[in-house]
């Protein structure tokens, strides 16, 4: 069994990365990390240190051009700034979505990944792994990493690879903390990672991402070692 991690370079992803390390050689697991416009490079750098601390093979892809129409915030030329608050205060009464969704981004790395998968092991099955966890899903913030999503994708995923490729979400029902709890049984380098949103030397310590990164690393009673090692 082959694998394949959606690597942001953050701390679900370098989590997956650990644990399907942890349960296979090095050799049959490899990273994935997209270029979809982000205003920075800080995570696409952490996920190529990832990779290579572990050392598995490493795929980049620029998707940008997809991405050019969209006004997220995270992008290099939307008029938007990044908000400066936790995703429960950003949750819109419409439908939950908060301002840092990036259009249908899971359901086209997912999509890029079942590609690789058929292209560079086509005789053997393959599983990907996706970070998403509850917390992302949770209000509806991010539609596309609720785990009807990923069954959905799953689904349609098998089917057009003729059953070889699957999508596993080991923290789908699980919250950030949990996420975290596991990473750290693991040995998960925490300190070769980036959440925050901006760019920079170090995390702002109050968008919505760096937020949840802390109450994650509160919540199991030790530092950030990403903020600590700076």
């Amino acid at each position: 069994m082959k694998t394949i991690i959606l690597s942001s370079g953050g701390v679900d992803s370098t989590t997956c990365l650990a644990l399907a390390v942890n349960e296979t050689e090095s050799k049959d697991v490899v990273t994935l990390s997209v270029f979809y416009g982000q205003k920075h490079n800080k995570e696409l750098e952490c996920a190529r240190k990832a990779a290579a601390y572990y050392g598995v093979k490493h795929y980049e892809f620029d998707l940008s051009e997809i991405m050019r129409y969209s006004d997220c915030p995270l992008l290099l030329d939307s008029t938007q700034k990044i908000q400066h608050k936790s995703y429960g205060e950003q949750i819109t009464k419409e439908n939950g979505m908060v301002s840092t969704y990036v259009p249908f981004r899971n359901g086209l790395f997912l999509s890029v990944a079942a590609s690789l998968a058929m292209s560079l092991f086509p005789d053997e099955e393959t599983r990907i792994l996706i970070g998403a966890h509850g917390d992302d899903a949770a209000g509806n913030a991010y539609a596309d990493c609720s785990a009807a999503f990923i069954q959905h994708m799953d689904r349609a995923i098998r089917e057009g690879t003729y059953g070889k490729v699957r999508i596993e979400a080991p923290f789908a029902r699980k919250n950030k903390a949990e996420v975290v709890r596991t990473g750290l049984a693991l040995g998960t380098p925490y300190e070769l990672t980036w959440s925050c949103y901006e760019g920079g030397d170090v995390p702002c310590g109050t968008c919505g991402t760096c937020i949840d990164r802390q109450k994650a690393f509160d919540a199991n009673g030790v530092k950030d070692p990403a903020i600590h090692q700076r």
